[in-house]
């Protein structure tokens, strides 16, 4: 009876042991993947929303992304819960070459994106070299009017759904949807969500 516990406790370890060396090769080809990738956040002038800035900034450095925050202008921008940040580059600048992923981060501020003609020039490079597109709130709307949405699957915030629809975008209500290289996120309460998913895309392309 000894000798059976004992067997089954050393199949019981050798399982456990398996799992976790397969958990911890997986956690470290997924850091691989995104290590040493780059992302450039777009954020207005004034009044990005907070979370949707810091909260995926931090999940993509987290996982070894290196992150240049850019906007229309180099001063200090406030969120709208009063979050500092400091631009590093000017958008305008932005080379799509340079990075792996370009994010939108919405707020009400964002709209200052929607019908502008470099930000759609940026989108559009991107897109055509099968970089990683983020866009979250209201920032959608900068995609769907630069063409990027049409007959894509996307979401954004309850106010701007007409505006997204009105491009060809085929609107799912999901909090967080991803349609290729494109992700894109309802608000604030979706900004971790967001996060990870531009994590999984950009480990996806680093694996290909």
């Amino acid at each position: 009876m000894r000798h059976t516990l004992s067997i089954r406790g050393l199949i019981l370890a050798s399982c456990i042991l398996s799992l976790t060396l397969c958990v911890n090769v997986w956690g470290e080809n997924g850091m691989q993947s995104a290590k040493g990738k780059k992302a450039v956040m777009i954020i207005a002038q004034n009044n990005f929303r907070d979370e949707e800035l810091l909260k995926p900034k931090e999940i993509l450095e987290k996982n070894g992304v290196s992150v240049t925050i850019a906007s229309s202008s180099l001063k200090e921008s406030t969120g709208m819960l009063g979050a500092k940040a400091k631009p590093d580059i000017l958008f305008t600048t932005i080379k799509v070459s340079d990075f792996d992923a370009i994010v939108f981060v919405g707020g009400s501020g964002s709209m200052e994106y929607w019908d502008n003609t470099t930000a759609h020039k940026i989108a559009t490079e991107a897109n055509t070299a099968k970089k990683t597109i983020g866009a979250i709130c209201i920032a959608p709307v900068t995609l769907a009017k630069a063409g990027l949405l049409k007959n894509k699957k996307a979401t954004t915030y309850s106010s701007t759904i007409n505006d997204i629809k009105a491009c060809g975008a085929v609107y799912t209500g999901a909090e967080v949807e991803r349609d290729g290289n494109i992700v894109t996120a309802s608000g604030p309460a979706a900004a971790q969500k967001f996060g990870e998913t531009l994590v999984r895309v950009l480990t996806e392309s680093g694996e290909k």
